[in-house]
């Protein structure tokens, strides 16, 4: 085997991740790809796409957002995992990367408020959230993030069938041959809209306090657990930022208030953490240096994920159909958040889009062959 670059060792060393046995510590991040043709099902292409980065070197890799229904579904062209041609392709998704020596878990998603609802399957029927609205009009959130259109606000029955799709998609998940699966419970969607007090303002036992905004999740992933069993990964992605702009929120202000959110979710099962950020070396909260991943480690010992901006020397601009990005190649920060033991394991994500060899070339100090990141190359499915 070729030799390890002396700079990128911590990234290459093998990792167990709930059981899941891994041979580094590198992982394509979750990027919405929107691989279906309005069916749910995923694309031929989409079999290639993730076979090149996992023969490319990577230990492990997260899956586009993998709707649990069609009311879930950012927009039609995302892929579901339901019975049939949909479940099938995802076999063949992961049949691959196995076969090139990679792992794969699936990434569950509802969007919740966060739907495209014009372009959705069924533009009649009103999206869902804690509440009708996202933000309040006058809300001076607004005013530096913009807001999403109302839908309507969840039932008790709305939040049953919820979990009931989530536990549905993670055991199909696990009969399509994924190692494990992770809960996108980030950005603004429909689990981080019960998360943010901005937008979760319901005064029954799914709002209100912390252990009341974080009830929903914790439910998801207790039922998760009891349909799967025992030693199949469970992981949960959150954010402190929102979409559609939202980049400086906070929804927890402190170390205890984020140590209150997170305690629920461990004790209900979670195996890892993703904590994500557009720059993952950015202090959490004032007055202390740790970042958001050190923070979650530190809170809760669980293995983390650290992501935001790796390999790249531009943070993530969503919706900016413009955006372009160098490659960095000073990988010395987040390798010396392994080593510190500040996270697990780090996230790429854009930087993979362009170098589906991005963790053998960093490997091997090959930082020439490394290309720039176009956000035209998202419209090609390579």
């Amino acid at each position: 085997m070729t030799a390890v670059s002396p700079e990128s060792a911590p990234l290459f060393e093998p990792f167990d991740l709930g059981g899941c046995h891994l041979e580094n510590r590198v992982v394509m991040a979750p990027m919405t790809r929107l691989f279906s043709h309005g069916d749910g099902i995923l694309a031929e292409s989409a079999v290639d796409y993730y076979r090149r980065r996992a023969e490319g070197g990577i230990g492990l890799i997260l899956s586009e957002g993998i709707a649990t229904s069609d009311l879930a579904a950012q927009c039609a062209l995302v892929p579901k995992i339901e019975p049939g041609p949909a479940f099938d392709m995802w076999v063949r998704v992961t049949d691959a990367v196995h076969a090139a020596g990679s792992k794969i878990m699936a990434q569950l998603w509802h969007t919740g408020l966060g739907r495209i609802r014009t372009e959705s399957k069924d533009p009649s029927v009103l999206s869902i959230g804690p509440t009708a609205e996202y933000l309040l009009e006058g809300s001076p959130q607004i005013e530096t993030g913009g807001n999403t259109p109302p839908g309507r606000a969840m039932t008790k029955a709305d939040i049953a069938a919820v979990v009931e799709e989530f536990a549905v998609a993670a055991v199909a998940s696990k009969e399509a041959g994924f190692d494990g699966i992770q809960l996108h419970a980030a950005h603004g969607y429909l689990f981080d809209q019960f998360f943010w007090p901005e937008t979760n303002r319901r005064t029954d036992e799914y709002g209100g306090d912390i252990a009341g905004r974080t009830r929903l999740a914790v439910e998801v992933v207790e039922e998760i657990r009891r349909r799967v069993g025992p030693g199949f990964p469970i992981g949960l992605r959150y954010s402190q930022w929102k979409l559609p702009a939202h980049y400086s929120v906070r929804s927890h202000k402190t170390p205890q208030e984020l140590e209150a959110f997170l305690t629920p979710l461990v004790k209900a099962g979670v195996d890892f953490l993703d904590a994500s950020t557009r720059r993952y070396w950015e202090p959490a909260f004032d007055g202390s240096e740790l970042t958001l991943a050190g923070w979650t480690k530190k809170l809760t010992g669980l293995p983390v994920m650290a992501v935001g901006s790796v390999g790249l020397s531009g943070a993530f601009r969503p919706y900016d159909m413009t955006e372009k990005a160098d490659p960095d190649v000073d990988l010395g920060r987040i390798a010396g958040m392994l080593t510190r033991g500040e996270a697990d394991l780090i996230l790429v994500g854009r930087a993979l889009i362009t170098n589906p060899e991005w963790a053998n070339n960093v490997r091997t100090g090959n930082y020439a062959a490394l290309v720039p990141y176009d956000i035209a190359k998202l419209a090609e499915h390579w």
